[in-house]
């Protein structure tokens, strides 16, 4: 068991650097989802409020929503990396088994192999009426990432476990603050050009497939922190 916690929270240089790009394609590919893109113009909708914006307004407003986002991710990789410690010492192989199960579902859940819903609230959220360039964006981003989505949730899921696994304070924050930046990319480009949000389409196929990869890399991942725990006992 002290080996594998050694695996996850004594990370080099070149672990951070693989968990942080994942963690920011995975903010991408959760963006480029099916439910996501059919998500994109509400959401920009609500930001700018439904009016004509000038390109710079309309960015500046969609930057303090990913901000908002930003927050509660970075906040959940605090306190995932924070309670990851305090579980990892109390229960020991069993909290590695419980993280490795979540692993499991959310690897299933992209795949389709397991079916169920979670929460979202974005559709019953007031439009921006007052026009606010700054404080109801980030207003709006915080209860977005706290309300969650269907197609980002299982990649989240997956980035807090290995943030809670590892216990590496600063790495837990960088990878959710870049999972929420990934999540931002597509938004903002759908943000300054609208018309572009047809031509996203074509990219569905193309991550469905990549968002099916990352629930058997997800599989695989949870496979070997059981290995690890049950090896011992054979």
């Amino acid at each position: 068991m002290d080996n594998l916690v050694q695996l996850f929270s004594e990370t080099n240089q070149t672990t951070w650097y693989v968990l942080l790009f994942a963690s920011f394609i995975g903010g991408v590919l959760a963006s480029l989802s099916p439910c996501s893109l059919a998500m994109i113009p509400l959401i920009v909708g609500y930001v700018g409020g439904y009016s004509k914006e000038t390109p710079f307004r309309m960015f500046l407003q969609l930057c303090c929503f990913i901000l908002g986002t930003a927050i509660v991710f970075t906040t959940i990789g605090i306190i995932c990396a924070l309670t990851g410690s305090v579980f990892a010492s109390a229960m020991g192989g069993y909290f590695t088994l419980i993280m490795a199960s979540l692993l499991l579902v959310m690897g299933l859940k992209l795949l389709e192999i397991l079916d169920f819903d979670t929460p979202t609230i974005i559709k019953a959220m007031p439009n921006n009426s007052t026009n606010s360039i700054f404080l109801y964006p980030i207003l709006l981003g915080i209860t977005f990432a706290l309300a969650g989505t269907p197609c980002s949730t299982p990649i989240l899921a997956g980035i807090m476990a290995f943030a809670a696994i590892g216990k590496n304070l600063s790495l837990a924050i960088l990878m959710l603050f870049l999972f929420a930046l990934g999540q931002g990319v597509i938004l903002i480009l759908a943000g300054l050009f609208t018309s572009g949000l047809k031509n996203m389409q074509s990219f569905v196929r193309f991550t469905e497939w990549l968002l099916k990869l990352s629930g058997v890399l997800l599989i695989g991942v949870a496979i070997f922190l059981y290995w690890k725990v049950f090896s011992p006992l054979i």
